[in-house]
C-alpha cells in the first residue's frame, strides 16, 4: 500500500459485524482504485478526538454507525440538509481542511425504491411508514422531498406525533440533494401520526408500505400484519435485510405485491460515501449483491449452529 493510498473506514462500537469493508473493497478492486477501507472500533470516549483528527489519522473519510451518529452530528464543521433534517450523521469526509457530515440513509432509502420498484410514485402518492426511530426519520424526509403524503404508524403514538411535528413544515430541497427533487425546489407534503389500531384503514389508501422498525429482524419476533386491505398496486418495502426475505416481504410476494428489501438500501447508501472518498460512481451489480447475500447466509447459518 503506497503513501498515496486513499483510506476510509467504518467507525462504530462494536463494528466487526459491518459489511461495509466487503462492499467498498469490492468496488475498489473492480474500479482499480488505490484505496483501502478499514474497521475502526472506537468507544464513545475515543470517537470525538478521532474524527477531529480524521485527516491526521490517515483517513479521507468514513462511515459512522452505532453508537456514534449523534456524536458525529455534533462533531462536524458543516452538515448537509439531510443530516440536519434527520438529526444524525453517518458519512464523514474532509473537504478543504474541514470535516463534513452527511446522511446517506436518505439517499440509500429512496434510490433503492426508485430502482427496485420503478413508477412507484403515482400522482398524490401516499406512504404508510411503520416506526418512529432514526430509519423512519430518513424515510419520511425522503418522501416529503418528493411531495409524498406520509402516514406514520407507531406503537407509542406520542413518538410518531413528535416526528410528524418535526417534519410538519414544508422542506426546501438542498443543493446537491441525493433524493431526486429539483435543486432549490420547495415541496410540501403532509405527515400525520397514527396508532396501530388505525393501520387497516390506512393500508387501503397506501401506495407504499414501509417497515422502518427492527421487528422481523433475525432474533426478533416477525412483523405480523394483515395485508388484505392493501391494494394490489402497492409496493411493500422492508428495511430489514437479515433475513434477506422477512415474513412481511414473503407475505407480500405471495399476494403479488412488488417488494423492496433492505439489502438494496444498504448497497445504495454505500455508494454515496464511496464517491465522496474515492471520487468514483459505483454500480450495484448482481455480483456484488450475490457476494453480500452469501455472507449473510453464511453468518446466519453459523449463528444457528448449522
Amino acid at each position: 500500500m503506497s503513501n498515496t493510498t486513499r483510506r476510509a473506514c467504518i467507525m462504530g462500537h462494536p463494528v466487526a459485524h459491518s459489511r461495509s469493508p466487503m462492499i467498498h473493497g469490492y468496488w475498489l478492486k473492480q474500479l482499480g482504485i488505490d484505496g483501502a477501507y478499514d474497521f475502526k472500533d472506537l468507544t464513545p470516549e475515543e470517537f470525538p478526538a478521532f474524527i477531529a483528527g480524521l485527516g491526521s489519522n490517515g483517513y479521507v473519510g468514513g462511515n459512522v454507525t452505532v453508537p456514534h451518529k449523534e456524536a458525529a452530528f455534533r462533531g462536524v464543521s458543516q452538515r448537509d440538509a439531510a443530516s440536519e433534517a434527520v438529526g444524525a450523521v453517518n458519512v464523514l469526509w474532509v473537504e478543504n481542511g474541514k470535516l463534513m457530515g452527511g446522511n446517506s440513509d436518505v439517499h440509500g432509502f429512496i434510490n433503492n425504491l426508485d430502482v427496485t420498484a420503478p413508477g412507484w410514485q403515482v400522482p398524490d402518492a401516499c406512504a404508510v411508514v411503520l416506526g418512529a426511530g432514526g430509519s423512519a426519520r430518513s424515510a419520511v424526509y425522503a418522501f416529503i422531498q418528493r411531495g409524498v403524503r406520509v402516514k406514520l404508524v407507531n406503537r407509542t403514538i406520542e413518538r410518531a406525533q413528535e416526528l410528524a411535528k418535526h417534519f410538519g413544515a414544508p422542506v426546501g430541497a438542498p443543493v446537491g440533494a441525493p433524493v431526486g427533487a429539483p435543486v432549490g425546489a420547495s415541496v410540501s407534503a403532509s405527515v400525520s401520526a397514527h396508532g396501530p389500531d388505525e393501520l387497516p384503514a390506512l393500508l387501503s389508501g397506501a401506495d407504499v408500505l414501509v417497515n422502518c422498525t427492527s421487528t422481523g429482524m433475525a432474533g426478533k419476533p416477525p412483523l405480523v400484519i394483515d395485508l388484505v386491505p392493501l391494494k394490489n398496486s402497492a409496493v411493500v418495502y422492508d428495511i430489514v435485510y437479515v433475513p434477506l426475505e422477512t415474513e412481511l416481504l414473503a407475505q407480500a410476494r405471495r399476494r403479488g405485491h412488488r417488494c423492496v428489501d433492505g439489502l438494496g438500501m444498504l448497497l445504495h447508501q454505500a455508494g454515496y460515501g464511496f464517491q465522496k472518498w474515492f471520487g468514483a460512481k459505483t454500480d450495484i451489480t448482481a455480483a456484488l449483491r450475490q457476494l453480500v447475500e452469501a455472507d449473510i447466509v453464511a453468518a446466519s447459518s453459523k449463528s444457528s449452529g448449522r
